[in-house]
C-alpha cells in the first residue's frame, strides 16, 4: 500500500487527517476523513465515456450513515440501513450544490460520489466534513474538476465565530451556517440563524471563506503527491461545429431577444421560443436536422442565455417588464379551507402556495432515528410540488430530494418564531404546503403562506417571518452586474446565483445560495443582502395587511391541551399497573394523555376535544396526586365497616379511620342503618399520626352543634378488634 495522508488544524484546535490509499482502492478516487472519532469515508467512480447525446454533468452524490458507526442497530423489521432519511438526503444535496458547478461544462461522463459515515462521534457532526472528504476523494482521483473546494460550519457562541462547532457548542449558538468553498470564491451556503443582521451575515461568511482556503490547501499537497501515479484523464464528450453556432445565433438572436422583451407569461415565452426554434429548423436539409438536431438545440440555449442576460444588464429590463428591485403582484387569502386548524393562499406573480397548519399532541411527534441525530421533532414542515404546478405530466412518487430540501429551508426559516418553550402551547405543529403554480421560488412562498397558516391557526408566534429569492447577473468582461429581486424560474436558470433570504423585521431567520459565478466580492454580497431585506419588508408589509396577527382563539375543532405538573413520585400512582388507571381514565373522559419525565416533575399533557372533558380528567388526576392537609374536607366514600367506625376513602389510593365517636354527637353503638359501604360522606380531615401516617377523619364537626351540647368527658372507646380487655387489669383477656 503507498498510503499518503495529511493532518492539519482545522482553527478550533481540532486535527483533521486526509488518507488516501489504504481503503476502497478500486475506486478511481477515495480518501478516509478523520477528525476525533469521526471518519467518513468517501470514494467517487466515473464511466470512461459519457452516454450519446448528453449535455449535462450527469453527477450522483451519496451520503450513508452506517449505525454500527456509533454502535447502534437500525430501526425498523429489517435492522438494516435502507432508504437515505432525510438528514441524508439534506448532507448529500450540500455535497452535490457545492461540486457540480467545478466540472468542465463539456465534461458529460456519468459520476458517482459516495460518502460513508463509518465511524461516528456523538459530539462531532459529519456533515461539516462530508464536502471535504467528496472533494479530496476527486482531487486524488484521475477525474477532470476544478477544485479543490471543502465546506464548514460556522458557529457563534457569545458573540465569537467558531469553525465547526460541537454539538455542546451549538446548543448555545445563534448562527448555524454551513458555507462551501473554494480557495478563491465562495460557492454555495445553507443554514439558520437567530434574527442576525445583515453585517453579521457577511462576516460569517468571510470567517468560514479563510478557514476553506486552509482545508483547499491540503488537498493540493495531497494531489501533487497523487498526481504522478494518477493523472487526469484526457476525454472528448462534445463535438462542436463552430459555423453551425454562429449560424444558429445569427439566425435566432434577435428573435429571442424580441420575444424576451415581450413581457408575457411562462408559458407563452415558451411557447414562442419553441417556435423560434422549429421555425429554424426548418430551414435546414432533413439530413442536417437529422445529424445536427442536439448540437443544435444546444446552441439555441445559448443564445437564450445570451440575450435574457444582455437585456438585463444592458437596458435593466426583466422578463415580465419589471424593474430589478421591483416584487410581482401579492395577494392571500386566509382562512380558505374551513376544515382545517389553519390555512392561507400565498401567490406572488405565477408563484402559489396552499399550507396548511395542524396541530396535535406529544403522540404525533415526529421520532427522528439517526445513527448520529437521533430524538424527537415537535415541528414537521411538508413541501410538495406536484407536475401540475408547472403545466406538465408527471409519474407521481416519494417526495423528491428537491422537495425534501425546500422544505428543510422553509423548515428553518419559521422554526426559531414558534412559541414551543412556552407552557400555554404544548403543541406539536405539522405545516404542509401544496405547490400549486410555480415560476420562481415556490420554497419563500411556502415561508410566507407558512407564516399565515400559523396565524390563522392561532398560533402565537413570535414575529411574522417573510422570504425572497435573489438573483445576480455579470459580466466579468465589462464588470456590469445586475441584482434581481424576486426572480422568476428562467432567472434563476440562465443567473449567476440564486440566493435565497428569510427574516423577521428584526434579522436573518434562513437563508439559501447557490453561486455559479467566479468572484463575487464582499461588496456585491452585502449589496445584494441589502436588497433582500428591503424586498422582505415589503412582502411582510403585504402579508400584515392580510392578517396583522394571530387569531384571538383556535376553531373549535383544534383540540385543547392543559398541561400540569406533578411530583416524580406521583407519576406511577397516576398510570397505574399496567397503565390501567391512565388508560380508564382516558376512556372516560375521552381524552389523550401523556406523562413525561422532566427532572424532579412528571408533565402531564390532556387533550381533548372539549374543556370540559379535560377539566374531568385534571380532577381525576388531582385526586389521585392529592396530598392530604389537615382541615382540608373531603367527599369521601365508604369502603368499609368496623365495629369502631367506617374507612373513607377521600380520593382514589388514600384513605383514613372516621371513629364511631366523630360520626354524629351521640353516642352511637354501632354504625347500623347510619352508614353503608358505598356511601358518600363529607369528611374532616383532622389529624395524620406522626408515626404511621394514618388518617384520622370527622364527620360530626361538619355537622351543626346540638343545643346544650357539651363534649363527653369518658375516653374513647378502645380501637381494636372490639374484644374487651381483662376486667381487673391482671390475667388473660377472653377467648
Amino acid at each position: 500500500m503507498n498510503v499518503i495522508s495529511k493532518t492539519f488544524d482545522i482553527g478550533n484546535g481540532q486535527m483533521v487527517t486526509i488518507e488516501t490509499g489504504k481503503l476502497a482502492k478500486q475506486a478511481d478516487g477515495s480518501v478516509v476523513v478523520k477528525m476525533g472519532n469521526t471518519m467518513l469515508l468517501a470514494s467517487v467512480c466515473c464511466k470512461k465515456e459519457a452516454a450519446e447525446n448528453v449535455d449535462f454533468m450527469p453527477l450522483q452524490v451519496e451520503y450513508q450513515e452506517k449505525y454500527a458507526a456509533v454502535g447502534r442497530f437500525p430501526g425498523g423489521f429489517f435492522k438494516r440501513e435502507g432508504r437515505p432519511s432525510e438528514y441524508e438526503i439534506l448532507i448529500a444535496r450540500l455535497v452535490d450544490r457545492a461540486l457540480r458547478p467545478l466540472f468542465p461544462d463539456n465534461f458529460h461522463a456519468e459520476t458517482q460520489v459516495i460518502i460513508n459515515l463509518i465511524s461516528g462521534d456523538k459530539n462531532i457532526l459529519p456533515d461539516a466534513l462530508a464536502c471535504l472528504a467528496a472533494s479530496s476523494a476527486l482531487a486524488v482521483s484521475n477525474i477532470p474538476f476544478n477544485g479543490p473546494i471543502s465546506e464548514v460550519r460556522v458557529g457563534r457562541v457569545d458573540g465569537q465565530m467558531i469553525i465547526n462547532p460541537t454539538v455542546e457548542q451549538m446548543a448555545n449558538s445563534d448562527i448555524d451556517m454551513m458555507v462551501a468553498a473554494s480557495q478563491e470564491n465562495i460557492m454555495m451556503v445553507e443554514g439558520e440563524m437567530k434574527e442576525i443582521s445583515e453585517a453579521d451575515m457577511v462576516k460569517a461568511l468571510n470567517f468560514a471563506h479563510e478557514a476553506i482556503k486552509k482545508q483547499c490547501q491540503m488537498q493540493l499537497e495531497l494531489a501533487a503527491e497523487v498526481a504522478k501515479a494518477n493523472p487526469k484523464r484526457e476525454y472528448c464528450h462534445e463535438n462542436n461545429d463552430e459555423d453551425l453556432r454562429k449560424a444558429v445565433h445569427a439566425a435566432t438572436y434577435d428573435k429571442v431577444y424580441a420575444v424576451a422583451k415581450s413581457f408575457v407569461s411562462k408559458h407563452e415565452r415558451n411557447d414562442s421560443f419553441d417556435a423560434i426554434l422549429a421555425e429554424y429548423l426548418e430551414t435546414l436539409p432533413e439530413e442536417v436536422k437529422e445529424e445536427k438536431t442536439p448540437m443544435i438545440k444546444r446552441y439555441y440555449h445559448d443564445v437564450q442565455y445570451d440575450a435574457m442576460r444582455a437585456m438585463i444588464l444592458d437596458e435593466h429590463i426583466r422578463l415580465d417588464g419589471r424593474k430589478l428591485d421591483e416584487i410581482r403582484p401579492i395577494w392571500i387569502e386566509t382562512n380558505y379551507l374551513p376544515s382545517v386548524h389553519g390555512s392561507a393562499v400565498f401567490t406572488r406573480g405565477e408563484t402559489q402556495s396552499l399550507t396548511t397548519c395542524t396541530l396535535g399532541t406529544k403522540l404525533d411527534e415526529q421520532m427522528i432515528d439517526g445513527a448520529i441525530i437521533d430524538g424527537y421533532s415537535k415541528f414537521i414542515l411538508h413541501y410538495n410540488f406536484p407536475p401540475y404546478s408547472v403545466g406538465e405530466v408527471r409519474r407521481m412518487m416519494s417526495a423528491s430530494r428537491r422537495e425534501i430540501g425546500h422544505g428543510n429551508l422553509a423548515h428553518r426559516a419559521l422554526k426559531p418564531v414558534i412559541p414551543f418553550e412556552d407552557p400555554q402551547f404544548p403543541y406539536t405543529v405539522r405545516l404542509v404546503s401544496d405547490i400549486l403554480e410555480s415560476n420562481g421560488s415556490s420554497s419563500m412562498a411556502t415561508v410566507c403562506a407558512g407564516t399565515l397558516a400559523l396565524m390563522d391557526c392561532g398560533v402565537k408566534i413570535k414575529k411574522p417571518v417573510s422570504g425572497i429569492a435573489m438573483g445576480l447577473i455579470t459580466n466579468e468582461e465589462t464588470g456590469k452586474y445586475a441584482i434581481l429581486s424576486d426572480i422568476l424560474g428562467d432567472e434563476d436558470h440562465l443567473g449567476d446565483m440564486d440566493f435565497k433570504v428569510c427574516g423577521t423585521e428584526d434579522g436573518i431567520t434562513a437563508c439559501q445560495m447557490d453561486i455559479k459565478v467566479n468572484g463575487l466580492t464582499s461588496e456585491i454580497m452585502a449589496e445584494a443582502l441589502e436588497q433582500a431585506r428591503r424586498g422582505r419588508m415589503h412582502i411582510l408589509g403585504k402579508m400584515m395587511e392580510a392578517l396583522p396577527e394571530p387569531r384571538e382563539d383556535y376553531k373549535p375543532f383544534v383540540p385543547r391541551i392543559v398541561q400540569m405538573m406533578i411530583d416524580r413520585s406521583q407519576i406511577g400512582a397516576v398510570i397505574g399497573p399496567g397503565g390501567k388507571i391512565i388508560q380508564e381514565m382516558q376512556r372516560e373522559t375521552n381524552t389523550i394523555i401523556n406523562i413525561e419525565e422532566v427532572g424532579d416533575y412528571g408533565v402531564i399533557d390532556i387533550a381533548a376535544a372539549n374543556v370540559d372533558d379535560i377539566n374531568a380528567a385534571i380532577q381525576r388526576i388531582k385526586a389521585i396526586t392529592a396530598v392530604p392537609e389537615i382541615g382540608e374536607i373531603y367527599d369521601g366514600k365508604v369502603k368499609s365497616i368496623v365495629p369502631f367506625g367506617a374507612f373513607v376513602e377521600i380520593f382514589p389510593g388514600t384513605d383514613g379511620l372516621l371513629h364511631i365517636s366523630e360520626v354524629a354527637y351521640k353516642r352511637l353503638e354501632n354504625l347500623d342503618g347510619i352508614l353503608n359501604v358505598g356511601d358518600e360522606i363529607k369528611v374532616k380531615l383532622i389529624a395524620i399520626d406522626e408515626k404511621t401516617g394514618k388518617l384520622k377523619l370527622s364527620h360530626k364537626v361538619l355537622l351543626p352543634k346540638p343545643e346544650g351540647y357539651k363534649e363527653d368527658s369518658r375516653p374513647p372507646r378502645p380501637q381494636g378488634n372490639g374484644n374487651r380487655g381483662p376486667r381487673n387489669g391482671g390475667g388473660k383477656p377472653r377467648e
